[in-house]
């Protein structure tokens, strides 16, 4: 070392670009908008925010990608210690936006990636009942959304994810990627297409919460709440909505007090133990089966019966037996 580090109180709280002899220097200053989240620093805080509130934060072909930029970005600048992953408006994320798909049968709006298993006439077509279905061409869309989801989970850096008002379906994909969870108390939390047309394609749940509460939830398709996932273990803490802000605040910030490669290798550490369990195989096979029930007798039934009468009145259909269909 060429500064005397012992001479200075807690000089292992220096970062990387702090301190008389930073290992990194400033870092460049990156432009460049998103279209489905926002992402800001604060201090040694990355905040990803998926930002399309009108939507309910719903997932089109752009999030995952963009997820993917956004985590790494956060990974490169060495001023970061921990990421922060949160929704804007009524909801932290209602899942895949299938008013689209479901009813027009199309694949989300998105970038243009025509000619290639990401382009939506190409998926649309894969969806037609009266055509030839091509499994391996489903799977490498979603397994490409699912890498997507899986960049906060392989992140150096610790992923919190804070939860609001509705975490469902394709939400749950993102947030149980993060290494912690913290969430409102009232959050609404599952995964409710396991009644007809889907599988959680990333496999996580058995991995979260044992194989018994996780057949639990996707044997009914039933939700939870933020508190009762908190006692479950899914999330690690859960609080009143009106100091979510409050806990998750003080919580990253007690994580960034740490220096970021002491962070790294404990997250490292910890992450080898979901390796072991075989976190990729889960994927892996999950995301076939959930081709598999968007392409059944009864997949193609409500896939229909969204396209005629449309996506919400499909979903009310699909959840008034269980008495928590959407109202209003």
């Amino acid at each position: 070392m060429t500064d005397d580090a012992g001479s200075r109180p807690a000089a292992w709280r220096d970062g990387w670009t702090e301190g008389p002899d930073p290992l990194f220097g400033e870092p460049g200053q990156r432009t460049g908008d998103y279209r489905t989240l926002t992402y800001e620093v604060t201090g040694r805080i990355a905040r990803i925010t998926f930002d399309r509130p009108e939507r309910g934060n719903a997932i089109t072909a752009d999030t995952p990608f963009e997820l993917v930029d956004a985590v790494e970005r956060a990974d490169l600048d060495p001023g970061v210690h921990v990421i922060l992953v949160s929704g804007r408006g009524k909801g932290f994320c209602g899942g895949y936006d299938l008013s689209i798909f479901a009813e027009q049968g199309a694949a989300p709006e998105g970038q243009d990636r025509a000619g290639t298993v990401l382009d939506a006439a190409a998926q649309a077509r894969n969806h037609d009942p009266s055509r030839q279905w091509d499994p391996m061409a489903d799977y490498a869309l979603m397994s490409r959304f699912n890498r997507g989801y899986a960049s906060l989970l392989h992140a150096n850096k610790p992923t919190v994810a804070k939860l609001h008002g509705f975490c469902v379906a394709g939400g749950t994909d993102i947030a149980l990627h993060c290494d912690l969870i913290v969430t409102a108390d009232d959050t609404r939390i599952g995964y409710p297409p396991t009644r007809v047309w889907g599988v959680p394609a990333t496999g996580l749940w058995a991995h979260r919460l044992g194989d018994q509460r996780a057949k639990r939830l996707l044997f009914t398709g039933d939700l939870i709440t933020g508190r009762q996932a908190a006692e479950w273990g899914l999330a690690v803490e859960s609080a009143p909505a009106e100091w979510l802000d409050e806990v998750t605040e003080a919580l990253v910030a007690r994580i960034a007090l740490l220096p970021v490669n002491q962070l790294m290798m404990v997250k490292l550490a910890v992450n080898s133990a979901l390796t072991t369990q075989g976190i990729h195989n889960s994927a892996v096979i999950s995301t076939v089966f959930d081709g598999i029930s968007r392409h059944t007798r009864e997949g193609y039934a409500f896939q229909e019966r969204a396209r005629r009468e449309g996506f919400r009145a499909a979903v009310r259909e699909r959840d008034e037996p269980f008495g928590d269909q959407k109202r209003g």
